[in-house]
């Protein structure tokens, strides 16, 4: 028996890879799916399950495409409607696999037909969960998402997950290893860890949602507490999962490599977004004027979800020479297939052929202190929770997530200052800033991180339980 976790960090998630006396399950795969097949090839064997634990939110998997090119069937749990051929399971059902079997284990709470599956050995022993979206290491499935598809509140949908827990997994012995769909990074949870495999006993002993005693209703009010609005492209991979999308492979080929010339031409007649995808420091010296920055060696799938909110979108990309496929490939797991093509070479194309570029002011965190005195304008686009934990008295949040919520509160008329925790989300806000006509946004090199290396004053959250 052979387990692979094949983890994507910019998705911060978890695929698998499981094979017996040569038949192989994948669990959740992503949306390119030859590395899959090659596997499989590699260890003379055959692609017989496709196992999906749910409608995956964030990002879309790659089960579609995947049983068209072997013809394994897909796997859902109970109450899944795909409009496409695949097998609904039962409660129970029991799948073999070479010398093992994998059985469904209905879990609703997170959407209604989330599914665990358990492996069991060659002597039938209980040997790992693949826990999918129900139970993560450190936290468990936020109930938000599948509100209106399942005629439910959140709390409605907590109580549900919380019988899940208790009936099929609490019982499970603290041996069995869980592997999770998602760790730390992911907006499917709240509190996740960054270990992403781990054992039942050690979820009992750590995880807040599985502790002993804990009553129905403190576990509603836990789970539900400090749940951040979900990025606006959910619904969209939900239905792109749900009802069957176009194969990445195709949508890589259509890109058009395009001279500066063409590309600009494009760009003036159409409304694509150009999208830059080099490193911040490279944007900030030089870039296509309005063109937005998502670095694509940052969290750049979420992201993109989050600050691009139509999904259809058509888009224009601006990469590292070498970069144009992988970044059409990872537009297309969270479902931004409209890439209608980029600049061939790169930047240099366009500087080369004597076009205007564009750039970001960027200051140190000494600049900031020196400057901090003079009643400036700064502003912190972290997320709340590190906001609260730390943060400038001088920087109100106004979170990158955010951003269209926070428009009215940058000056036009005056400087002001952007930072995040290293500089990576400052770029992306300041871009977004600066396409959108303030052209005075200045960007805090190094971000929080260096700034807490001077001597500007930081304001620690404190617990009230901690205050005399």
């Amino acid at each position: 028996m052979k387990i692979e976790q094949i983890y994507t960090g910019c998705l911060a998630q978890g695929a698998y890879y499981i094979e017996s006396n040569g038949e192989v399950a994948i669990i959740d795969p992503l949306r390119e799916v030859q590395p899959y097949i090659d596997r499989a090839n590699a260890d003379n064997a055959s692609i017989k399950y496709i196992f999906e634990t749910h409608f995956h939110a964030d990002f879309v998997s790659g089960h579609v495409t995947l049983s068209e090119k072997t013809k394994a069937p897909i796997v859902f749990g109970p109450n899944a409607n795909p409009s496409y051929d695949a097998v609904v399971a039962t409660d129970g059902q029991v799948f073999p696999l070479g010398d093992i079997t994998i059985t469904c284990l209905h879990t609703p709470g997170h959407t209604m037909e989330s599914a665990c599956y358990l492996l069991k050995d060659k002597d039938g022993k209980d040997y790992a969960l693949f826990s999918g979206d129900t139970v993560f290491l450190g936290d468990v499935g936020r109930p938000d998402l599948a509100q209106k598809a399942a005629h439910m509140t959140q709390e409605e949908l907590a109580g549900l997950l919380f019988d899940s827990i208790q009936t099929k997994i609490m019982p499970l012995a603290d041996d069995v290893i869980i592997y999770p769909a998602h760790g730390a990074g992911s907006a499917c949870g709240k509190n996740l860890s960054k270990e992403t495999v781990g054992t039942i006993g050690d979820q009992k002993a750590t995880n807040y949602a599985l502790r002993a005693n804990m009553t129905r209703q403190e576990f509603i009010n836990e789970v539900t507490d400090g749940l951040l609005p979900p990025p606006a492209y959910f619904p969209m991979n939900v239905k792109l999962n749900k009802e069957g999308y176009g194969n990445v492979e195709d949508i890589i080929s259509n890109a058009k490599a395009l001279n500066a010339k063409d590309f600009e031409l494009i760009a003036n007649e159409t409304s694509a977004l150009i999208l830059d995808v080099r490193s911040e420091d490279e944007f900030a010296k030089g870039h296509i004027p309005n063109s937005i920055f998502i670095g694509i060696n940052g969290a750049f799938a979420p992201w993109v979800g989050a600050l691009i909110l139509d999904i259809k979108q058509p888009i224009l990309l601006v990469t590292p020479i070498g970069k144009e496929a992988e970044t059409i490939k990872r537009l297309a797991r969270v479902g931004y297939d409209a890439t209608i093509g980029y600049l061939e070479g790169g930047l240099e194309t366009w500087k080369n052929a004597g076009f205007e570029l564009d750039t970001i002011n960027c200051i140190s965190a000494e600049t900031l202190e020196e400057k901090i005195q003079e009643n400036i304008a700064v502003f912190d686009v972290r997320k709340p929770g590190e906001y609260t934990a730390e943060h400038l008295n001088e920087a109100p949040s106004t979170p990158l997530d955010f951003l269209n919520d926070h428009l009215s509160e940058f000056p036009k008329e005056k400087e002001f200052y952007l930072f995040c925790a290293g500089g990576y989300r400052s770029m992306i806000a300041a871009s977004i800033l600066k396409a959108r006509g303030y052209d005075n946004v200045i960007n805090v090199n190094g971000g929080f991180a260096a700034i807490k290396k001077t001597g500007i004053k930081t304001t620690n959250f404190v617990c009230p339980s901690t205050i005399k």
